[in-house]
């Protein structure tokens, strides 16, 4: 029963008669809460992805609890429903506390539960809820057939809760830091299927013994009412670390521009190499080696090695169905095209609807791309996969320099979510193992740009166009460098990429590809940057 707010310092209060356990059983607190507070707070929330959308109603799609020992959260699966005709699902854990003082940022509602007043907060904010969630997945059994299945693998034995902190801020998931040693994921957007972070950080470290990214330790999945399987949350070592290998890449760049005025470098005269040229350490020119350091090549050739390594790993399944190679086939060129062009025509709308942001070479470089729109699109459709021997494989989605983490002088892949604007379903399509590898160059080459424009201060004696010449030379050599590593590695391993040639039409086609993915979000956010995605489009059409 709902009794009439009561005013407390301005703040109404909630009455209810039930208990906390029986409360999401009240149609009057389910109406309340869904309709008049969580919108509140969830638009607030960084794990939010619906922000540029309206959102029309909240549901509650299921509810669960988690619990041990008498001590009881829940755990709510929400749909957000927005006005532009889609929906998303959120998973929120939910407690009830009373202490005056507690999470004062992170209240979604005052509420008074049998005349107890408290507050309903994030239950994440909790360290007695952390606790809870460690030890049952620390206790799982190793069948659990119950509605929210906790698991833990053969490696996480004798764990005890000790402690637990926020990891930081994050974009769309929590994680939280136990013991100083382990690592959850509370995914926030869920869908209604396994996480692909989860299937993949799973496969990797039981199943292939991948050393190379942090060991899978346990999870927490729920079955849905309409037996889905819903990954909520994902327990993982900790690896210590130096930072990722975005900042790193940055740290390395700028003394390597640095040294174009410290060794008296003239840009003029590097000697260049082909785009796309598989090469060795041995290929690379003394003056080049003289400019950028030899430790820059040599740390591009372990990255090339643990990628490599990774889709090997990937590609070595012949039991689980989820994980086996595929060729390439009729299904999946249909399934190519029709994203890739509707994309693309996205991303021609966003580019005429901005042209006004622009100007100079990013303008210029923008009216080549409208001018060449038939040649790219013709680029997409001209996709044949009867041309193409290689094999697809699960590929991590959504490679880039921010999901390595680099320790000592190795690196650690990390976060199998895959590409955040693709469904679930997409998610999981076996790719060309390349389109890994095509998202990482285009790392490379906005790790370049970012430091010739974060740092034009201390290069301001290089105009803009000599910079970008040596960006674009330097950015052939790693690029060749981590293919001549990469490719010698799989060959060896007879994961199939294809010849020679198709290797270079697929490589180029993943570039593309994401190049004009990026495109869209540059556009939206920071025109002047959009020269990057914009430089790697011409790079590839003009070719």
């Amino acid at each position: 029963m709902l009794k009439e707010p009561v005013s407390n310092n301005l703040t109404p209060t909630y009455d209810f008669n039930e208990s906390w356990e029986e409360l999401l059983d009240n149609g009057s607190f389910l109406k309340l809460f869904l309709s008049d507070v969580l919108e509140a707070y969830i638009v607030k929330q960084r794990w939010f992805g619906g922000k540029a959308s309206t959102i029309k109603y909240i549901e509650l799609s299921e509810y669960f609890k988690i619990q041990q020992h008498g001590e009881i959260y829940f755990g709510l699966i929400l749909e957000v429903d927005f006005i532009e005709a889609f929906y998303q699902h959120y998973f929120l854990p939910i407690a009830f506390v009373t202490d005056e003082n507690f999470a004062p940022k992170d209240r979604i509602l005052p509420i008074s539960i049998k005349n107890q007043k408290g507050y309903i907060i994030d239950a994440v904010n909790l360290d007695a809820f952390r606790k809870l969630v460690f030890e049952r997945i620390a206790t799982a059994l190793p069948k659990d057939t119950t509605k929210v299945q906790y698991h833990k693998s053969l490696s996480f034995t004798d764990a005890v809760y000790k402690s637990s902190r926020f990891m930081g801020l994050e974009q769309s998931n929590t994680s939280l830091v136990y013991n100083e040693k382990y690592v959850l994921k509370f995914f926030r957007r869920i869908f209604s299927d396994k996480n692909p972070d989860y299937e993949m950080s799973r496969f990797l470290s039981e199943k292939k013994e991948f050393k190379n990214t942090p060991s899978y330790l346990g999870s927490i999945n729920l079955v849905s009412v309409d037996n889905d399987y819903i990954t909520i949350a994902l327990m993982q070592e900790m690896v210590p670390n130096q930072g990722d290998a975005w900042d790193y890449m940055l740290k390395e760049l700028f003394t390597v521009f640095l040294n174009i005025k410290e060794k008296n470098i003239n840009i003029n005269t590097l000697p260049e190499t082909e785009l796309y040229q598989r090469l060795t350490i041995a290929d690379i020119p003394p003056q080049i080696i003289d400019w950028a350091g030899l430790n820059l090549f040599t740390k591009i050739q372990t990255l090339a090695k643990r990628t490599a390594e990774m889709h090997i790993a990937l590609g070595s399944e012949f039991e689980e169905t989820a994980f086996t190679p595929s060729q390439f086939n009729g299904d999946y060129t249909v399934w190519l095209k029709n994203r890739l062009i509707h994309q693309f025509q996205n991303r021609l709308n966003i580019i005429e609807n901005n042209l006004h942001k622009l100007d100079g070479f990013v303008l210029q470089l923008a009216q080549d791309f409208l001018s060449k729109k038939n040649k790219i699109r013709k680029q997409f459709t001209n996709f044949d996969w009867t041309k193409l021997k290689g094999e697809r494989i699960r590929v991590h989605g959504d490679y880039h320099l921010g999901q390595i983490l680099v320790k000592d002088n190795d690196f650690y892949i990390l976060d199998f979510e895959g590409e955040p604007e693709s469904t679930i379903r997409d998610r999981k399509v076996k790719q060309p193992p390349l389109k890994d590898v095509a998202g990482l160059f285009r790392s490379f080459h906005y790790a370049i740009y970012a430091t010739i424009f974060n740092n034009k201060d201390s290069f301001n004696t290089l105009s803009q166009e000599q910079l970008f010449q040596a960006g674009e030379t330097l950015y052939n050599y790693i690029t060749g460098i981590f293919l001549g590593t990469y490719v010698t590695e799989t060959q060896n391993a007879n994961l199939n990429l294809g010849y020679n040639q198709e290797r270079i039409f697929i490589l180029k086609y993943c570039l593309l590809e994401k190049a004009v993915y990026e495109l869209g979000y540059e556009l939206n956010s920071r025109p002047e940057w959009a020269v990057i995605p914009l430089k790697g489009i011409s790079n590839i059409i003009n070719h």
